[in-house]
């Protein structure tokens, strides 16, 4: 299959950043009940896009709608509680948007959980669940949805993996062997579908201010001051600059990055001195 650009769509995207191809695309968005996938679902919302979140807790869900649904009156929003390590609830969730919207354009696979333990302490439990979660979830949304967008012949697909899954670091063992398996996971995909109108890609976020660091803050397994510090552009990262790019990478302007992991870190990854 050969994809062109026409004349009208270059000269459009010649005229400078906008992201006004997104208004009225379906998309997927799981873990979309708090901090990355929150923030994603409102900056998709503001550019006109047609919404299905999926999450785990209910009450952070119908929030997340409220929310939506206050600052975008209007807006199609479907939700979704579900795990993305159970495969059927995966598929039907995804088989209801589908029909609700006809079709799923864009999946942004956000959903995911930390692993901060000493190795020789981490329990086959925990490193299964991480696993469960993190990897057997994308795969799980991204087959599901991409066999709806093969019918389309178009769509993207944008998987969140993290630095860690780039570069190591001590105590992660489950999660940065996840994250590292979800940025291979995205170049297997992207060869695969590319041909078939799919692009997919990976974003790999550093520290963030989400409910996960929060978590891990409370628990005395993280200094959000020695981060800042470690952090070449001294802070750590905001949600919504994640939900930025994530915007960029699902528009046209993204229409030739396929396979790609791209992290954003503040510096973090490029940075050896500690």
């Amino acid at each position: 299959m050969t994809n062109t650009m026409s004349a009208e769509v270059l000269a459009r995207l010649a005229q400078g950043k906008s992201f006004l191809d997104l208004a009225h695309k379906a998309v997927f968005i799981t873990g979309a009940g708090s901090g990355i996938g929150r923030a994603m679902a409102l900056a998709f919302a503001a550019n006109g896009a047609r919404l299905a979140l999926l999450d785990i807790n209910p009450l952070s869900l119908e929030q997340a709608r409220g929310e939506l649904l206050a600052l975008f009156p209007g807006i199609a929003v479907q939700t979704y509680a579900a795990p993305v390590n159970d495969e059927q609830a995966v598929q039907d969730a995804v088989a209801g948007a589908a029909a609700a919207f006809g079709g799923i354009d864009i999946l942004l696979n956000n959903a995911g959980i930390s692993m901060n333990q000493p190795t020789l302490e981490l329990t086959g439990a925990d490193w299964r669940r991480a696993m469960d979660i993190n990897v057997n979830g994308v795969f799980y949304c991204a087959q599901a949805v991409a066999r709806h967008m093969v019918g389309q012949a178009h769509g993207v697909i944008l998987n969140i993996s993290s630095m860690y899954g780039v570069v190591a670091a001590p105590e992660r063992a489950a999660y940065c062997t996840s994250k590292a398996a979800v940025a291979m996971l995205t170049k297997v995909m992207a060869i695969e579908w590319g041909r078939l109108g799919l692009r997919v890609n990976a974003i790999a976020p550093g520290y963030v201010k989400t409910d996960l660091v929060d978590e891990l803050v409370k628990a005395g397994r993280m200094n959000v001051e020695a981060l800042a510090r470690r952090t070449p552009l001294g802070r750590l990262g905001e949600p919504q600059e994640i939900a930025a790019l994530a915007l960029f990478l699902a528009s046209e302007h993204a229409s030739f990055i396929n396979g790609h992991v791209v992290v954003a870190d503040g510096g973090w990854s490029a940075y050896s001195y500690i």
